[in-house]
C-alpha cells in the first residue's frame, strides 16, 4: 500500500502538468465599453507560443487586433480595427466583424423558400447586404473561454430568433477562434434551426500586411485558386454567369501585385471600383480547408494564406474606404488601405438556383472552418 504522502504528491504533480500544459492556453479578458443599455462588452486577447496575438471582441464578433512577425522577427497589428467600442458600434464598414445571417448581397432584400417569400430590410442601394443594417456584426455575444491543452480559443454563441432582419428562424449560432502554434487564425463556424431558413457566414478583417495605416494594399502581391467569378450588375448582384477570369484583370491564377491591373478599362472593374467580387473556387466545398488564395507583402516579407471550406471567397480592395475612418493609433484609413478575403458562400445564393445551396434545414447542422495562415518569406 502506498503511504498517503506519495498519492498527495503525485495529485499535486498532475496539477502542476496540467497547468502547465494550459499556460499557453492563457487568455486575458478586459472591459472594452458598454452598450447603451448598459452590458458589459469584453475584449479577449490570445496568443501563441511564437509571439503571435489576436483580440477579439465580443460586440460583433469582430477581430479588433492581430499581430504577426515581418522577416526581421518585428510584430505588427495586420487588421485594420478601432480603439473603442463606439468606433465598432457606429462602424458601417464592417472592420473585422463576424457577417450573419447572410453574408455578401441579397438582391432587393427578397427571397422565397418552398414559396413562402421573405423581405429584408435595405442597407446597401436596393439591396440587402451582410445580414442588414442591425446583423451579426451589430450584436452582443455570449463569449466563453474554451482554451485547453495550450492551445487558446475563445467559443462566440448567438442566437438569432425567428423573423431577426426578417430572416426566418430560431438560428443557434456557434463561433470558435482558436490560435495555434503555426501562427493559424483557426475560425470554425457552426449553426442549427427549427425552422427551413438561409445562412452564410465570414469574418470581414481587413488585412494590411505591411501594418495596419501604413498605406495602401496595391503593391501585395495576391494568388487566387479561382478560376472565374461571379460576374455582378451595376448594383454588384451576380447575373448567374461564372465568368472565366483568364485574360481578364481578375486573372490571379498566378500571382500577381493586386494594383497591376485594378485600373484596366474593364467593365466589372468599374462597377465594383475596383475588385469586389466573388471567386467560385476551384477546389469549390471540401470537408476540409484547402488553400484558397495567399497574398505576400515584399516590403514586409509577411504572407498570409487563407484556408476554406467554403466554395467561395469575396476579394475586396477596400474601395469605399474614404479617409473618414479614424482607426487604432490615430491612422486614417484612405482608399485601399485594406483588403478583404471573405470566405463564404455565393452572393444571391437563394436567388440563383444554380449556385450552391445556402438553405440550412432542422436537424441539419451548418459547418464550416476557415485559416487565416501566416508565415514570412
Amino acid at each position: 500500500m502506498k503511504h498517503p504522502r506519495s498519492r498527495e504528491l503525485l495529485f499535486a504533480l498532475i496539477v502542476t502538468l496540467t497547468a502547465c500544459a494550459d499556460a499557453g492556453a492563457a487568455m486575458k479578458k478586459e472591459l472594452f465599453g458598454k452598450t447603451s443599455d448598459g452590458r458589459e462588452v469584453s475584449l479577449y486577447t490570445l496568443d501563441n507560443d511564437k509571439g503571435m496575438q489576436v483580440a477579439i471582441t465580443n460586440f460583433g464578433g469582430a477581430v479588433v487586433a492581430l499581430k504577426v512577425a515581418d522577416r526581421s522577427g518585428k510584430f505588427g497589428d495586420v487588421v485594420l480595427g478601432y480603439e473603442n467600442l463606439q468606433g465598432y458600434v457606429t462602424d458601417k464598414a464592417s472592420l473585422g466583424a463576424l457577417i450573419g445571417r447572410y453574408a455578401n448581397r441579397i438582391a432587393h432584400g427578397k427571397f422565397a423558400l418552398r414559396g413562402v417569400p421573405y423581405s429584408l430590410p435595405i442597407n446597401n442601394g436596393e439591396n440587402t447586404l451582410h445580414g442588414g443594417p442591425e446583423g451579426f456584426s451589430k450584436r452582443l455575444w455570449e463569449a466563453k473561454d474554451v482554451s485547453s491543452h495550450g492551445l487558446p480559443a475563445l467559443q462566440l454563441t448567438y442566437l438569432s430568433v425567428d423573423g431577426e432582419q426578417g430572416f426566418p428562424g430560431n438560428l443557434a449560432v456557434k463561433v470558435l477562434y482558436s490560435l495555434t502554434d503555426q501562427n493559424e487564425l483557426v475560425i470554425q463556424y457552426s449553426a442549427t434551426t427549427d425552422k427551413e431558413t438561409v445562412i452564410n457566414l465570414t469574418n470581414h478583417s481587413y488585412f494590411n500586411l505591411s501594418g495596419q495605416g501604413a498605406g495602401d494594399i496595391l503593391g501585395h502581391q495576391l494568388t487566387i485558386h479561382g478560376s472565374r467569378i461571379t460576374a455582378v450588375d451595376s448594383s454588384l448582384i451576380p447575373t448567374g454567369e461564372l465568368r472565366p477570369v483568364k485574360g481578364t484583370p481578375f486573372d490571379f491564377t498566378q500571382r500577381a501585385a493586386i494594383g497591376a491591373r485594378i485600373n484596366s478599362d474593364d467593365s466589372q472593374l468599374k462597377l465594383g471600383k475596383g475588385y469586389d467580387h466573388n471567386w467560385v473556387l476551384d477546389s469549390l466545398a471540401n470537408s476540409h480547408p484547402v488553400l484558397a488564395a495567399e497574398a505576400f507583402d515584399p516590403t514586409s516579407g509577411r504572407v498570409l494564406q487563407v484556408l476554406t471550406t467554403e466554395p467561395g471567397i469575396q476579394f475586396y480592395t477596400g474601395n469605399f474606404l474614404d479617409g473618414t475612418i479614424h482607426g487604432k493609433d490615430g491612422k486614417v484609413y484612405n482608399q485601399r488601405y485594406g483588403f478583404c478575403l471573405e470566405t463564404q458562400h455565393f452572393p444571391d445564393s437563394p436567388n440563383h438556383p444554380t449556385f450552391p445551396s445556402t438553405v440550412l434545414k432542422p436537424g441539419e447542422t451548418f459547418s464550416s472552418t476557415t485559416v487565416f495562415r501566416f508565415s514570412t518569406r
